[in-house]
């Protein structure tokens, strides 16, 4: 069977082949008895397996369950993770950067999504425009890179400012950090919506998920035809 019902979830057992990488467990809004029934079903195929927005008291009820001696988790990301099986590695560096420190816990969920599906990543954090000098010694690595995410609050600006210097597509990831005006990430998306430079195109708010996703299917696309 391409799925398997377990009642409360339809697990996509089918999307490793059409996709290549399996379904990623988003945790928000399940509980822990549902979240350890779909981590158990896509381990059962020797799948890797990623859990998303996990809190520490879920990870911590899986181990106690003693099936998963090799899970383990990544506390920036909230991210529970199990290695099975070794993904090909990419040929290239996927780097990952941040205006911020406060950015990290953003990129952290996009390294780790991206590591596990075989993404060779490079984090580069604090760089943004209050201080645009930083990023500068980046640059060489930068402008070899096939794709870049870049992870910013505030004003966002520091996507615009990547994208007018790279030839290689430029992933946004808008952060909720900021002072009130802000709104909780909405200013940032707007300016990577909205940004000047050619080639930058913004995911949802906080989804470090979403632009790893993107960025590892561009650059498998690219390797495949090197």
């Amino acid at each position: 069977m391409p799925f398997e019902d377990l009642g409360f979830a339809c697990i996509d057992h089918h999307r490793q082949i059409r996709r290549g990488f399996p379904e990623v467990i988003f945790c928000p809004g399940k509980t822990t008895e549902h979240i350890i029934k779909i981590f158990e079903s896509l381990a059962a195929r020797g799948n890797n397996v990623l859990a998303t927005r996990a809190e520490p008291d879920v990870f911590e009820a899986l181990v106690n369950t003693g099936k998963f001696p090799k899970a383990r988790y990544e506390k920036l990301a909230r991210a529970i993770v199990l290695e099975q099986k070794e993904p090909p590695a990419s040929k290239s560096v996927l780097p990952i950067v941040t205006a911020g420190t406060a950015d990290l816990p953003v990129a952290s969920e996009a390294q780790v999504t991206a590591e596990i599906m075989g993404q060779r990543t490079e984090l580069i954090c604090d760089v943004g425009v209050a201080g645009l000098h930083r990023l500068f010694k980046h640059l060489p690595k930068l402008q070899n890179a096939n794709i870049i995410i870049v992870v910013a609050g505030m004003e966002g600006a520091l996507a615009s400012v990547m994208g007018g210097l790279v030839s290689c597509p430029v992933i946004a990831v808008p952060t909720s950090v900021g002072y009130g005006s802000s709104f909780e990430g909405l200013s940032a998306l707007l300016t990577m919506m909205n940004s000047c430079a050619s080639g930058v195109t913004a995911v949802n708010i906080d989804n470090g998920f979403s632009a790893a996703i993107t960025a590892t299917l561009i650059n498998k696309k690219i390797e495949a035809n090197l």
